[in-house]
């Protein structure tokens, strides 16, 4: 039986009782279809065939108590070889193995195993130690569950290990990119304010312009119109509201109306014919002849008369 299933009508009739012998066979493949098909078959001797590998599918066999595999060149077990959690008796004897499955640690009712002829690793080939007799192969099922099981929570601590360096970076991670959003949301903010101070600013500078241009009107309105000369109004002299001053000017004035009041009474009435009144009538003729030959007081006089 070079294949499996090759001759796979023929494994019932190689079943004796609970027993499955199909040793010596020329097996490069486990017919594992077939021998699911025999649930009562919980001895099974694969020994002295070719077989390099089991499938995965091979795991599924858990009505097996005891399994021979030796004798074969099998370079490593599957996986999920703990899924054979009924096995009592196992021989791996003269195979090519180097390690175990971790899920080895779950074949809790392991009681004889042999290892021997195996390129194991040094570390379980010394807890495996030799397979000589009975007693030697059940404490080599005894000790290497035990160092499996250790392994398994070495493993299994690294695993939790590799978790919480995994969650660690992935808080530090996550509290960057946090902080990196709060970044943006400060940055959008302070962009946001300096828009609107600035926008605020300019609405302030057009408000400020358009009362500068509503107070121009009001303030040609309040000037004076010019005059037709191009002149400017003249100014209405400041007051003086000081006491001396008002006393002085009505000094001046009854001086004036003194002066006048002699100048009216020399030229009008009787006393024109007397010396003083001669020589005031005389210098006042004078004084008017020379006033009205003076061109710019003339001009004046003039400006004056028709205003």
């Amino acid at each position: 039986m070079t294949k499996a299933g090759s001759k796979g009508g023929n494994l019932r009739d190689k079943l004796d009782g609970n027993e499955l012998d199909l040793s010596l066979s020329d097996l490069n493949e486990v017919p594992v279809k077939e021998l699911a098909a025999l649930p009562k078959a919980t001895i099974l001797d694969l020994s002295c065939n070719k077989l390099t590998t089991l499938p995965s599918d091979f795991c599924g066999l858990t009505h097996l108590v005891k399994l021979d595999l030796s004798k074969n060149k099998l370079q490593q077990l599957p996986a999920d070889f703990g899924r054979l959690v009924n096995l009592q008796h196992l021989d791996l004897l003269n195979n090519r193995l180097v390690t175990l499955p971790v899920s080895f640690a779950r074949l809790k009712n392991l009681k004889w195993l042999d290892l021997k002829d195996n390129p194991l690793d040094p570390v379980l080939a010394k807890v495996a130690g030799d397979c000589l007799d009975e007693k030697q192969c059940k404490q080599c099922a005894n000790k290497v569950l035990q160092h499996m099981k250790a392994v398994q929570a070495d493993q299994e601590r690294e695993r939790q290990r590799r978790l919480e360096v995994e969650r660690e970076a992935e808080k530090k991670r996550e509290a960057k990119q946090r902080a990196k959003e709060a970044q943006e949301r400060e940055l959008r903010k302070r962009e946001k304010a300096e828009e609107k101070e600035r926008r605020r600013k300019e609405y302030d500078a057009l408000k400020a312009a358009k009362r500068e241009q509503e107070k121009k009107p009001k303030k040609e309105a309040n000037q004076a119109p010019k005059s037709k000369s191009g002149s400017r109004p003249r100014k209405p002299p400041p007051r003086k509201h000081t006491r001396s001053w008002a006393v002085l000017k009505l000094l001046l004035l009854l001086l004036l109306f003194c002066v006048a009041g002699g100048l009216v009474a020399c030229r009008v009435t009787e006393l024109q014919q007397q010396p003083l009144c001669t020589s005031v009538n005389t210098i006042y003729d004078n004084a008017v002849q020379g006033l009205r030959r003076h061109e710019i007081l003339q001009w004046v006089l003039q400006t004056d008369s028709q205003q």
